[in-house]
């Protein structure tokens, strides 16, 4: 899920900026930044390091994965998920997109006021949830400094433009988590009295598995059709016939325990190394049209690896559906 909030983020913006007129560079800039703003709420999952080192002092009795993820729901979607934390740190993100100029008093009024909100919402998580709170605030005010202060320097984009784009991608962030694990803490400081329980996509774990997953791919075409369709490519003509491989991965659904959100390591990790596997397997023809000797030769590197992840995803998909199908014919439930 921490690409698909990026990713989801990315293509809104894009396509609203695209929508609103703008050039397709801009757009797709703003529609980074906003991806990259997204991403900043998980990173309270740095606390999840302790349980690995809990884990390795215990002598590994759980299993490091089990470990990790058990440590970060001690925070994860706390604090850093909230959308009024969202709103006021978008404030302070706009000010610190204040470019700094040779004796400019603005700028540094308004970095001081941006430092400011911040140091307040770590203060706030300190009383209202404790230290630890606090820690994962002040990661999460660090790395929004840093996307900020990195946006200024490498882009025109207005320090407006920036809080928009931060605000989208913090209040973007939260609903992503509403099928795959406990709703997180929409109005921290205060109470929450909406949307407490995640979204059953279906009563039959498996099948709401299948369908988080499934809503993910979604959001990765979508950002992908934005992405493609600002820069004036086709997505059919990047992917391989070889990506058709993926359906082979349906007998899984017969051969192994089948996946839930408690226990989904084994599913997720085959069914990305099928697309993995399609995605490096010698290639064949595009689906739209053969591929000649001399373009292979001519189609810079970038356009190659946009070629193989799109193979791959195809490959991933083609083996949900492949699975899916399977799963609902011939598995009991």
């Amino acid at each position: 899920m921490f690409v698909g909030h990026a990713l989801f983020a990315f293509a809104v913006a894009a396509l609203v900026a695209d929508w609103r007129g703008w050039e397709r560079r801009p757009a797709l800039l703003v529609g980074a930044v906003a991806g990259a703003f997204a991403t900043i709420p998980d990173l309270d999952v740095a606390y999840a390091l302790v349980g690995l080192l809990e884990w390795r002092a215990l002598g590994g009795d759980l299993g490091a994965p089990a470990a990790f993820w058990g440590a970060s729901r001690v925070v994860h979607r706390s604090v850093t998920h909230s959308l009024v934390v969202g709103a006021v740190a978008a404030s302070a993100f706009g000010f610190l997109a204040v470019r700094v100029r040779s004796q400019s008093g603005r700028a540094r009024v308004a970095h001081i006021a941006g430092l400011s909100i911040l140091a307040t919402l770590v203060g706030v998580a300190l009383v209202w949830s404790g230290p630890l709170a606090a820690f994962v605030m002040a990661l999460f005010a660090v790395g929004g400094i840093v996307v900020t202060r990195g946006t200024a320097r490498l882009s025109r984009l207005a320090p407006s433009t920036v809080a928009i784009a931060a605000l989208w991608g913090l209040w973007s962030h939260p609903w992503g988590d509403l099928l795959t694990g406990s709703p997180p803490d929409w109005l921290f400081p205060f109470g929450a009295p909406v949307l407490e329980s995640r979204l059953v996509l279906h009563p039959d774990p498996t099948l709401h598995l299948l369908g988080a997953f499934a809503v993910e791919l979604a959001t990765v075409w979508f950002a992908l059709a934005v992405g493609y369709r600002l820069t004036g490519r086709s997505i059919l003509t990047s992917v391989d016939r070889r990506a058709a491989v993926g359906a082979v991965y349906g007998v899984a659904a017969l051969a192994v325990t089948p996946p839930t959100l408690e226990v989904s390591y084994h599913f997720v990790f085959s069914i990305l190394g099928v697309g993995l596997l399609c995605s490096v397997a010698p290639e064949t023809a595009s689906l739209v049209r053969p591929r000649s000797r001399l373009r292979s030769r001519v189609v810079p590197a970038f356009e190659s690896t946009l070629e193989v992840a799109l193979t791959a995803l195809a490959a991933v998909t083609i083996a949900l559906f492949a699975y899916l199908a399977v799963y609902l014919v011939a598995v009991p439930t």
